[in-house]
């Protein structure tokens, strides 16, 4: 009799499991809109399910005995609250799916269970696919992957999340290990709860006047709130909430703010300063989602990386894979201009050596558009800028004489134009290379007042450096010999020769494109969409979840 009801019991199983075979090839996304999700479509997404159900010893995952799993009713809380991830829960059925829970009941038939099962694995997938990859092809935004990861195992993830005793736990673990990612999540959180309260941003305007610290304004109280609730004005420094003046300690906040936001931190608050404190605070938290978004794209970090983040004009050398402050070098940098090309590319790539006292190779188009009307002009411009018409690609390829011929062939393309090594080269003394489609690399620069500019947008692509001897050390303590400061200097200032330095293994460079950071201090940074990056990545976002349309019907 055990065997009958065994055998009896296994071919129930059997039949729920073929039930839901059934339900994923009949109705693929039943209430998991259309054919294909945001960043995960039905080829990617369904042979995922039918493994998941198909595999050895499977079994419904969400219910058991006609009542679901404690697991299935955290998850699909959870699922209602993925904006808390910066994700949207509509994207997962979360509201439609709770319904469906609601209506089960032990009268329910396995065909009912069955189909449940399957919506909420499909649900499941998608919201763990999200967590670790995105939501979208990093490439169509803009991001050049080395290729597709595929660092997740997602069928085994939703197998272990369905027996879990931590799902918030669990999800959380297919997310990206950045330090700084999570503390950029808990900074949603913050932002997300303010922007609840749309009258914190009620700041008024200055009526064209520039106001500094003594200054009336009868705005004020209302920025006195919002600083404080921002955290850029400590409570307990913070004047009677009446105050009609911009004391010390609230223009001290200003300048935290503006600091924050990538400004000139002066403390004084003029028209365009009192227009950004009246931003709704929902623009922030757009910037937090669409980063937390980029950060997924991002591999993990197998060496200690150099990363550059374009819109913070910032770049980060890591001495370990950790992302903590404390063992990050840090310095500013000037990115490419905000026309469309001249900007620096976002892409990874690998640094392999570097060069002292580089030639600068004029790009073809610079000297097309740029140099040639200039040199027609004035033919002593080549001397004067220290620049020369050679034939060949190598370095020591010979200069020709500045005459009319020598420009023909410049015109043509039968020969380049070059920058000799020196104090004036457009590169400076040192150049970092790490090739790529591009030719964009790191350098230095005699244009050193640059870098006191809070927007620092000037290059034609290419990354130029602030403290080129500070990076070079950190970079050569990858190659032969010993190279402290004193000898990368002199190979900098002497000779007129261009020598290279080879690195033992290359360094992974990430140039990146972010507009909000989390600090381990605890404020976060903001800067401006400078290539329209966010509008593009949120059109994106939008667009996907246009053509496969609402998943909260």
């Amino acid at each position: 009799m055990r065997n009958y009801r065994l055998l009896l019991s296994m071919r129930s199983l059997v039949w729920v499991m073929t039930m839901i075979v059934v339900t994923l090839q009949m109705h693929p996304a039943r209430a998991i809109a259309g054919d294909a999700v945001p960043g995960i479509d039905a080829a990617d997404e369904d042979p995922i399910l039918h493994s998941l159900y198909t595999r050895p010893g499977a079994a419904l995952l969400w219910s058991a005995a006609g009542q679901l799993t404690g697991q299935a009713r955290q998850l699909i809380a959870l699922l209602q609250t993925a904006d808390a991830w910066g994700l949207e829960p509509a994207d997962y059925g979360a509201d439609l799916l709770a319904a469906e829970a609601g209506r089960l009941s032990s009268a329910s038939t396995p065909a009912d269970w069955a189909a449940f099962d399957a919506l909420l694995s499909r649900a499941t997938v998608r919201f763990i696919s999200h967590l670790h990859y995105g939501r979208v092809d990093p490439r169509a935004a803009g991001f050049e992957l080395d290729e597709p990861r595929k660092d997740l195992d997602v069928m085994t993830s939703v197998v272990s999340l369905a027996s879990s005793v931590d799902v918030r736990g669990s999800l959380n673990a297919v997310e990206p290990r950045f330090l700084h990612y999570g503390l950029l999540k808990a900074a949603l959180a913050k932002y997300a709860a303010l922007q609840g309260d749309p009258t914190l941003t009620a700041i008024p305007g200055t009526a064209g006047r520039k106001l500094h610290v003594g200054d009336g304004y009868a705005g004020a109280p209302a920025l006195r709130r919002l600083l404080t609730a921002l955290g850029d004005l400590p409570a307990a420094v913070a004047a009677p909430a009446t105050d009609p003046i911009l004391d010390a300690a609230l223009v001290g906040a200003l300048k935290r703010f503006q600091s924050r936001h990538g400004l000139a931190a002066d403390g004084i608050l003029d028209s365009r300063l009192a227009a950004l404190l009246a931003t709704p605070l929902t623009v922030p938290v757009e910037q937090i989602k669409l980063t937390l978004e980029r950060w997924r794209w991002l591999p993990p970090f197998d060496t200690p990386p150099i990363i550059v983040n374009i819109p913070q004009f910032r770049l980060f050398a890591f001495q370990t894979v950790e992302d903590r402050a404390a063992s990050i070098m840090q310095m500013d940098v000037i990115v490419g201009q905000a026309y469309p090309r001249k900007q620096t590319p976002v892409f990874l790539a690998e640094m392999r050596y570097v060069i002292f006292r580089p030639y600068w190779d004029v790009p073809r188009s610079i000297t097309l558009r740029e140099m040639l009307p200039k040199l027609h002009k004035n033919p002593g411009y080549l001397q004067k800028n220290n620049l020369e018409i050679v034939r060949g690609a190598s370095d020591e390829s010979p200069a020709l004489p500045p005459d009319a011929a020598a420009l023909a062939a410049l015109t043509s393309g039968e020969a380049r134009l070059r920058q000799r090594p020196g104090a004036d080269n457009a590169l400076g003394l040192i150049k970092f290379m790490f090739p790529n489609v591009h030719d964009v690399y790191l350098h230095s620069t005699p244009e050193h007042q640059l870098f006191l500019r809070s927007n620092r947008a000037f290059s034609h692509g290419c990354i130029r450096v602030s403290d080129p001897v500070a990076l070079a050390a950190f970079v050569l303590r990858n190659a032969d010999g010993v190279w402290d400061t004193a000898r990368i200097d002199a190979a900098m200032q002497q000779g007129p020769d261009s020598f290279r330095v080879e690195l033992r293994t290359p360094i992974r460079v990430m140039v990146l494109y972010g507009t909000a950071q989390a600090t381990e201090a605890g404020p976060v940074l903001f800067f401006n969409d400078i290539y329209g990056q966010d509008r593009k990545l949120e059109t994106l976002l939008n667009e996907a979840r246009a053509r496969h349309g609402s998943t909260g019907r």
